[in-house]
């Protein structure tokens, strides 16, 4: 699998699971490349850290990382921090 079909697994798959999980709020897949690397970002919106937990389970900084995903890429963070969002701007045209 390649970095293109990793992001189409994250477009379709694992957009479908998330937007069936309760307090979910939207999603964002950052890519970079990184010489022979391509490194991703999943950048997650929930409600609350209780909607947080009812998708990753009791230990919401262990970061949930399909089995298809291990699959497929060659490293992962192991753990994952969650921040509140203070500010949203909006996109202007």
């Amino acid at each position: 699998m390649t970095a293109d079909d990793y992001q189409y697994h994250y477009e379709t798959d694992v957009a479908e699971h998330l937007q069936q999980v309760a307090g979910f709020c939207g999603a964002r897949l950052l890519r970079r490349n990184d010489g022979d690397e391509v490194l991703f970002t999943s950048i997650t919106f929930f409600t609350s850290m209780d909607d947080v937990r009812a998708f990753a389970g009791e230990d919401p900084e262990r970061a949930v990382v399909e089995d298809a995903a291990r699959r497929v890429l060659t490293r992962w963070d192991e753990r994952v921090t969650h921040d509140d969002v203070t500010v949203a701007l909006p996109a202007t045209s």
